[in-house]
């Protein structure tokens, strides 16, 4: 819920998307001004073409060596200091509101925001937001200050970790924040339909209804942004670019081959793979995509893999992870690193698709339509997507299924990611839905190479 309403905040207030949006209430302190960030390697994708920053915990002043004096300068926002003091705040604000409230009766329907699907019975949704973010951003002067005064602290056990995986550090030089308090407010029911059954198979639930509700406090980090920290012998500067921000496929590729570059390189391992190990990480991908403490620690665990160069034991107390973990731990290097960063790269493309999707692709791989679906997002991403919102027709055989269920899960699949369909084939894109449509196509492209085994 934090993750949607700071993304339609940024992309209010950043229309080019500039800024990342912070994903995690609980994580907004570690991503103010002067905080020190990581980020995954090869982290860049066409679904999330920004980077997945990691917090470290830590703050500039962390790793940095007494100045002159013999004392550190206290970069704390409360406090006072060399930095702290040139902590710009944009006196200008702006007020984003955000309402809807939603009665459905019969048929399919689906609302934009928040999301519900439903084929029979009555669903009503509703939403309330107001918020007023306001801008932070660090002196770059001062900052040019205090690097010729201070250098880095090459000794600290943080810094040699970094220096020893060949990891960047990344500095938080500028922050939208939450002027004042504000509450987030979803209201939802869908009961007696398609997904109400949905949810009673893959979830244990029935008739669902959902209130939820999140505070922002006043000060919540709900944006930033970053730039790179290179460390040379103590020194630290800016480099003049950073490679990992290009878009690697190409824009002379169009968008469909763009797509099918990325996820046929990230995928590369999958069809060399066995039977029985496409069928193991199968099923540990399917018990990720129900629980999201799960994939989260999934993701985390094939990203440690590819930092650590000197061999690494993969460990969990998890069930669902042990299998695949235990056969992954005596895989050779290569295949080992090959594997963690395609299934890296699948968690990606889940994390960014919404919870009813996720139930949706575990039915549509119980009914087998996986590789129809992707022949019909395939033909979504042929058009321009990114830019054009008029709409197209695609071939009505695409929609062609044979349960009607099949047909009404497929469209409720792809309307969720922002392309409305109905079943004689015509397509009207939603709010520029380029990413939301790529994140969809890897996710099915991948899950149809992984139930080739079966």
């Amino acid at each position: 819920m934090f993750k949607k309403a700071t993304k339609f905040i940024r992309n209010q207030v950043d229309p080019c998307k500039e800024m990342i949006p912070v994903e995690s209430i609980a994580d907004n302190e570690h991503f103010r001004p002067l905080c020190l960030l990581t980020k995954k390697r090869k982290s860049n994708t066409i679904f999330h073409p920004a980077p997945y920053y990691k917090r470290t915990g830590l703050t500039l002043d962390d790793v940095l060596l007494p100045g002159k004096d013999g004392k550190p300068i206290v970069l704390s926002l409360c406090s006072p200091g060399i930095i702290s003091e040139s902590i710009h705040q944009d006196s200008s604000q702006c007020t984003l509101i955000q309402t809807s409230a939603e009665q459905l009766d019969g048929d399919l329907s689906i609302s934009v925001d928040p999301a519900i699907v439903g084929l029979q019975g009555a669903a009503s949704s509703s939403n309330e937001f107001s918020i007023k973010p306001q801008k932070k951003s660090v002196s770059l002067q001062s900052l040019e200050e205090l690097r010729r005064e201070r250098k880095i602290n090459m000794d600290h056990s943080f810094i040699q970790q970094l220096q020893k995986r060949g990891i960047k550090l990344y500095l938080v030089t500028e922050t939208l924040e939450a002027s004042e308090e504000a509450v987030y407010k979803e209201s939802t029911k869908a009961g007696g339909g398609f997904m109400a059954k949905i949810y009673a198979t893959l979830s244990a639930q029935g008739t669902r209804e959902n209130s939820q509700g999140i505070i922002i406090p006043k000060g919540c980090t709900l944006a930033f942004r970053t730039m790179q920290l290179h460390i040379r012998d103590g020194a630290w500067y800016n480099p003049v670019t950073d490679l990992d921000s290009f878009w690697f496929a190409g824009p002379s590729l169009g968008i469909l081959g763009a797509v099918l570059k990325e996820v046929k390189y990230s995928c590369r391992i999958l069809p060399m793979l066995s039977r029985d190990l496409l069928a193991l990480i199968l099923n540990t991908i399917k018990a990720v995509m129900r629980d999201n403490n799960l994939l989260q620690e999934l993701s985390q665990k094939m990203e440690e893999v590819a930092e650590q160069n000197d061999g690494y034991e993969l460990k969990t107390q998890s069930p669902d992870l042990q299998a695949l973990f235990s056969t992954l731990q005596h895989s050779p290097r290569d295949c080992l690193l090959q594997l963690a960063e395609g299934i890296t790269y699948i968690l990606d493309a889940l994390h960014e698709l919404m919870e009813d999707q996720l139930l949706l692709l575990l039915e549509s791989l119980e009914r087998k339509i996986v590789s129809q679906q992707l022949k019909l997002v395939e033909k979504l991403l042929k058009h321009d997507l990114e830019y054009r919102m008029q709409p197209f027709h695609l071939d009505v055989e695409l929609l062609s299924f044979s349960d009607v269920e099949e047909q009404k899960l497929t469209i409720a699949l792809v309307e969720l990611s922002g392309v409305q369909l109905q079943e004689d084939g015509s397509a009207l894109p939603r709010d520029q839905p380029f990413e939301d449509v790529a994140a969809l196509f890897v996710a099915l492209y991948a899950l149809n190479l992984l139930s080739a085994s079966k």
